[in-house]
């Protein structure tokens, strides 16, 4: 199999496991806002972990410190942008709803659509620059970076599948939907742009560093803008924090193994 076609089917692969995180909706279980927080808690360490190990240490073995560093800042700096056009794509979809009279008078319901729609949103923002990374690395002939990446990145899909399917769980969405639209969030934008970044290399050579920068700048910045402030709020800060930590440690021992 060439490398093209080893591509496709391994971001693809990657992307899918999104949808394991709705598998506790497709059996009716009830989310507690403490399992809810330590989803995100999970999510946010195995991110932040996967940023380092499975990005930013292998971009500073094939590039300059600094190629990394300026991809870190674009990368963040996208998502913190991206992040303040969601609100009103958020307002524009309460607008519609309103219009469609499905929503009028369950304010709940409109909260946890809005908040769907952002989770979603930071899925997409992030999964684009991880499949930049994993499509550059493979052009590049960097096979082994490039099954960590997907490794790590198909870990930390679950718990972000997770927290996209219970707002839209709880929005009244029916099941089947919830599931498709979980894994489409995460397996679509990871996919096109492994493409785009695969063409990429065929332009510009070496470009795997700053690559690796921007994915591990966009993990960052969905991490701390909204990730731990998610997980904060319900009073179950201390749980979010311990899942944190055992998601960071756990894929840093993955990483340990595959890489080793």
């Amino acid at each position: 199999m060439d490398a093209f076609s080893t591509m496709l089917l391994v971001t693809t692969g990657s992307g899918l496991v999104t949808g394991l995180g709705a598998v506790p909706i497709l059996f009716g279980a009830r989310v507690s806002h403490r399992s809810y927080d330590a989803a995100l808690g999970l999510a946010g360490g195995i991110m932040i972990a996967a940023a380092v190990f499975g990005l930013i240490i292998p971009g500073t073995e094939q590039g300059a410190l600094w190629q990394v560093m300026v991809g870190v800042l674009i990368g963040g700096f996208v998502l913190l942008v991206g992040n303040s056009v969601i609100p009103h794509v958020h307002a524009e979809y309460q607008r519609w709803r309103g219009h469609g009279g499905a929503a009028d008078g369950n304010p709940s319901i409109d909260d946890r659509l809005r908040r769907a729609v952002l989770i979603g949103g930071a899925i997409t923002l992030h999964n684009a620059p991880e499949g930049l990374a994993m499509g550059i690395a493979f052009a590049s002939g960097l096979e082994e970076v490039a099954f960590v990446l997907a490794v790590v990145i198909g870990l930390q899909n679950i718990p972000d599948g997770f927290a996209f399917a219970v707002p839209v769980s709880q929005s009244g969405v029916s099941t089947l939907k919830v599931i498709i639209y979980t894994t489409l969030s995460g397996t679509v934008p990871q996919v096109v742009a492994s493409l785009f970044g695969f063409a990429l290399v065929a332009v510009a050579q070496g470009v795997f560093p700053v690559a690796a920068g921007v994915a591990a700048g966009a993990m960052f910045a969905v991490v701390f803008r909204e990730m731990v402030p998610s997980s904060h709020g319900h009073g179950y800060a201390d749980v979010a924090t311990a899942a944190f930590l055992v998601g960071f440690v756990l894929l840093v021992v993955v990483d340990a193994v595959i890489g080793g």
